[in-house]
């Protein structure tokens, strides 16, 4: 075992034993040095396999500070239903366990116009840079660590038909409702999934070191009026906090009792 990883392997055995808390900081480089009578590139080294594993991050001027390892990867069964909650009468998409779970919100939803970038743009069949609408929010399941961060781009046909999506309330049951009594629904959505290192904003708002990969998944929604994407909605979850699942199924030609196969004239 190299150096570095025998300082990550102690310093990881000292976080997960709660010598160094969640939310503190581990000891200067200066002191890291001394501790393990190594010289600063073995240190960063070993810092930066704790900050892929997620355990902690560089924060200015505050230091290198311990991340919420404790949270459990959830599993989310990756089927094709979409729901409404019992409860708010929303619309769910497959990121809750359940319709009815509870989610909050970390800081305040809001809302602006910028530049659409280039992945936004792809999915919503407009020029790169075209000034769209994103309603942004970073939410989670109740009492847990930010766990997605949630962006909605809104088509200007959309906002046109439907200006109450682009209000800072947009009612009872969301802008989906509000594009649907407008004359787009039902919308039907494609889901596209991916993996991608995190932009640092993403990072700082889902608590997470910018060597953590992320799950993207982007829904876009089409009109029913027309055809047209109205919406295309990014979620952004750090890649160790969850786990996707699904069920597989046999077709026909994978019966059991296997079918005898004919021999060949």
């Amino acid at each position: 075992m190299a150096r570095y990883e025998e300082v990550a392997a102690d310093l990881r055995t000292r976080i997960r034993g709660g010598e160094y808390e969640v939310g503190g900081t581990l000891p200067r480089y200066e002191e890291l040095t001394a501790m393990y009578s190594v010289g600063r590139g073995v240190i960063s080294a070993a810092l930066a396999v704790l900050e892929r594993e997620g355990l902690v991050r560089p924060i200015k001027r505050r230091g290198i500070v311990v991340l919420n390892w404790r949270v459990e990867r959830r599993r989310i069964a990756r089927g094709q239903l979409v729901t409404r909650s019992p409860r708010t009468g929303s619309y769910v998409f497959p990121a809750a366990s359940h319709p009815d779970e509870q989610w909050t919100s970390h800081g305040r939803p809001f809302r602006e116009r910028l530049p659409a970038p280039e992945r936004v743009a792809e999915l919503m069949g407009i020029e790169a840079g075209t000034e769209t609408l994103r309603r942004r929010r970073v939410t989670s399941p109740a009492g847990e660590p930010p766990f997605q961060v949630v962006d909605t781009w809104l088509s200007e046909e959309a906002i046109r038909d439907a200006p109450k999506i682009a209000e800072a309330s947009t009612g009872p049951g969301g802008y989906l409702d509000r594009l649907e009594e407008a004359g787009h629904g039902p919308i039907s959505w494609t889901e596209y999934i991916r993996t991608r290192m995190p932009s640092r904003e993403e990072a700082q708002l889902l608590e997470i070191s910018e060597e953590m990969p992320v799950l993207e998944t982007a829904i876009v929604g089409k009109s029913a009026k027309n055809g047209e994407t109205i919406e295309v909605t990014i979620r952004v979850i750090p890649a160790d906090r969850v786990e996707l699942v699904s069920e597989l199924r046999r077709d026909k030609t994978a019966s059991w009792p296997k079918n005898p196969v004919s021999p060949a004239p």
